[in-house]
Formats: structure tokens, sequence, C-alpha cells
């Protein structure tokens, strides 16, 4: 349930069979997540809101409304042009290197360029669209060749190196961003 606010623009309310009294977080958008337990009204978890307003100022740093919305656009924006770009790229690199992979899923992940499941899937951050090609290239080559080695051995990164002879450069390069959206 999500329950807007005057002063903390959209609070993330999630019910919980565990939860007994009401706790408040920041969620990794910036907004107010507040967990309640889960036969709670939304009239309940509006009245717990208002009861801890200066609780909630003092120790949480929440993200100012018009700061969540942009964030929220530029997700937005970045999903579409991945939707549109990234699939194409990937096909593009497993042909030419003769990899074979189950699917594509695309996410927003705060800490992670791409990962590959052990079921052959290829997860690429939307993040991706914000560094240069070169970049968001030597990432799926990376993850294309998780599919031969599922770790980071010497096999994997000789792998890594035939298809991206700059992949050290690229890796370094690829600290100066972060993936979170």
């Amino acid at each position: 349930m999500i329950i807007s606010d005057k002063e903390f623009g959209e609070v993330i309310v999630r019910k919980s069979a565990w939860v007994t009294n009401p706790k408040f977080s920041v969620s990794t958008s910036g907004r107010l997540a507040m967990s309640v337990p889960a036969h709670t009204s939304e009239f309940l978890a509006k009245r717990w809101l208002n009861a801890s307003r200066k609780q909630i100022r003092d120790k949480l740093p929440i993200n100012d409304p018009a700061t969540q919305r942009a964030r929220d656009a530029q997700k937005k924006i970045l999903s579409k042009k991945a939707r549109d770009y990234l699939p194409y790229r990937l096909e593009f690199w497993a042909q030419k290197y003769g990899y074979q992979y189950s699917g594509l899923r695309l996410s927003h992940a705060n800490t992670r360029w791409g990962s590959r499941s052990s079921t052959g899937t290829i997860s690429l951050n939307i993040g991706l669209m914000k560094v240069p090609e070169a970049l968001r290239d030597y990432v799926i080559i990376h993850e294309l060749a998780h599919i031969n080695h599922m770790d980071h051995s010497d096999a994997f990164w000789a792998e890594v190196a035939a298809h991206d002879p700059h992949y050290k450069r690229h890796r370094k390069l690829l600290k100066q961003y972060s993936p979170g959206v």
C-alpha cells in the first residue's frame, strides 16, 4: 500500500505477519517505508505516521518528495532506453562469440551492473544506459563469459580478455559510476 503524505511524499506501507508495532525505515528510493502488522488499515497506518512525525524527521534521512519524483522519472526513461537497447546488444555479442543464454532480465539494483543465474538468465542493470557504450559492452561480455565460468577464475578472465582486450581499463572506469538509479 502507498500513502501520500504532504511532508514525506509517497510512503511505502508493508504489511507483515511478523510485525507487532510500526517500524520506519528508508527504502532504496529514498522514500519513507513503514512496516505494520498484517491486519492494519490505511486509517491506522496514517495515524501511526502522524504520531511518529517528529521521530521520523529527527532520525531518518528521507528524500524530498520532488527528488523522489525526479528519480522515478529518470528510472522510467532509463527503463525504456534499456528495453530498446540492451536486448539487441546482448544478442549481438552472444551471436558474435557463440554464447547461448536462456533469457534477459532488466533490473535496477543499487550495487550490481549485471549477473548471470544458474538457469542461464542474464540480468543487466538499467543504469548501464548512463555509462559509455564501451563499458556497457564490457558488462555484457563479462556476464556472457559467466555462461562458461560461474566464478572469476583465471580462465574466466582469459575468456573476457579474448573478447575485450581492454577489459581491465573498462573495469576500472566502470567503478567511477554507480549502478543505482
